[in-house]
C-alpha cells in the first residue's frame, strides 16, 4: 500500500462512513463535470466514479498518478494544482461548469482556495475537506475572532456552508488537527467590483487587526485622495463583507478614467496564499 508522503501533506481518508457522507453531500450525477483535487489512494474517486462515470483528477504524486491511470473513465492530470488553469480544463473550456471536490492538502489549502477564485466563473460548486479551524475562518461572521481577510476574500464570491466535522482517526496517518467539510457555491458576479482593488483594500484593513481602521484604511484612503463615507472608528473584523464590497465599488467609481489604482501588491496565488496559510491568517 502506498505510504503517505509528508512533503505532499498526505493524509489518506480511510473511514467508510465519512466517505459515504461526503459523497452523499456532493450528490454527483451522470453527465456532470467533476474534478477531484488530490485523489490519493482513491477513497473518494471510486464512489464518485460509481455515480458519475467520467471524472477528472489532479494528482501531483507520480506513483499515485500512475496507479490512477489504470482506472477506466478517469482523466488524470499529473500536476501541481496551483499550476492548473481550471477554466481551461476541457469540460470547462467547452462551456460546462465544474464541480470541484477534494480532501485538500492542509499545508497548501489556502493557496488552493485563492487559486480557484480565478476560475470561480467556471465552477458550479466546491466540496472540500479542510482543517477545521480554516473552515471556521472561511465561514466566520463579522465581530468574531475568526473573521478576517480570508473570510472576506472568499465570502464576497461564494456562499459558504459548513457541513460536518471529521475526527483525526478517519485518516491514515491521523493529522494532528480536526477536520471539517464545507460547500462553497459561487455567487453571481457583483457589478462594479474590481477584485484586485478589493484585495488591496481588505489587505490594508486587516494588516493591523488590533487598530481602528482610521490608522490603516483611513491613511490608505487619504493617500488615494479618496473621501468616502465609511466608518473608520471600527476594527476590520467588525465590518461586514457587504460593506467591504460597497467601499471597493465606490472607490472604483471615483477613480478617474484613464488612471490606474495603486498596485495591489501581488496576486492571490501560491506565494501570498502560502504566507497566509503559514501565518494562520484568517
Amino acid at each position: 500500500m502506498k505510504h503517505a508522503r509528508k512533503r505532499f501533506g498526505q493524509h489518506f481518508l480511510v473511514d467508510g462512513s465519512v466517505i459515504d457522507r461526503i459523497v452523499g453531500a456532493i450528490d454527483p450525477r451522470p453527465g456532470q463535470s467533476i474534478v477531484e483535487i488530490g485523489p490519493g489512494r482513491g477513497a473518494l474517486t471510486g464512489p464518485l466514479l460509481a455515480r458519475c462515470p467520467a471524472l477528472t483528477v489532479i494528482e501531483l504524486d507520480r506513483d499515485l498518478a500512475a496507479r490512477l491511470r489504470r482506472t477506466a473513465g478517469l482523466v488524470v492530470i499529473e500536476a501541481d494544482v496551483l499550476d492548473v488553469d481550471f477554466a481551461s480544463i476541457p469540460a470547462a473550456a467547452s462551456g460546462a461548469r465544474l464541480r470541484v471536490v477534494g480532501n485538500l492538502p492542509y499545508n497548501i489549502s489556502t493557496p488552493i482556495l485563492f487559486h480557484l477564485l480565478e476560475a470561480s466563473h467556471a465552477i458550479e460548486d466546491q466540496h472540500f475537506m479542510l482543517q477545521k479551524e480554516v473552515v471556521a475562518r472561511i465561514a466566520a461572521a463579522p465581530g468574531t475572532k475568526d473573521f478576517g481577510r480570508l473570510t472576506v476574500m472568499l465570502q464576497w464570491r461564494y456562499e459558504i456552508e459548513e457541513l460536518f466535522d471529521v475526527p483525526p482517526e478517519a485518516f491514515e496517518p491521523p493529522p494532528r488537527v480536526d477536520s471539517a467539510v464545507l460547500r462553497m457555491t459561487p455567487l453571481p458576479v457583483r457589478a462594479g467590483v474590481d477584485p484586485a482593488l478589493l484585495r488591496e483594500l481588505v489587505t490594508v484593513g486587516f494588516s493591523q487587526r488590533r487598530k481602528l481602521l482610521r490608522h490603516t484604511v483611513g491613511k490608505w484612503l487619504d493617500a488615494r485622495g479618496a473621501d468616502q463615507p465609511f466608518d473608520l472608528q471600527r476594527r476590520a473584523e467588525e465590518v461586514p463583507v457587504d460593506e467591504w464590497i460597497a467601499l471597493a465599488v465606490a472607490l472604483r467609481k471615483a477613480t478617474p478614467k484613464g488612471s490606474a489604482p495603486p498596485p495591489s501588491g501581488g496576486g492571490e496565488r501560491s506565494g501570498e496564499g502560502a504566507a497566509l496559510n503559514a501565518a494562520g491568517v484568517g
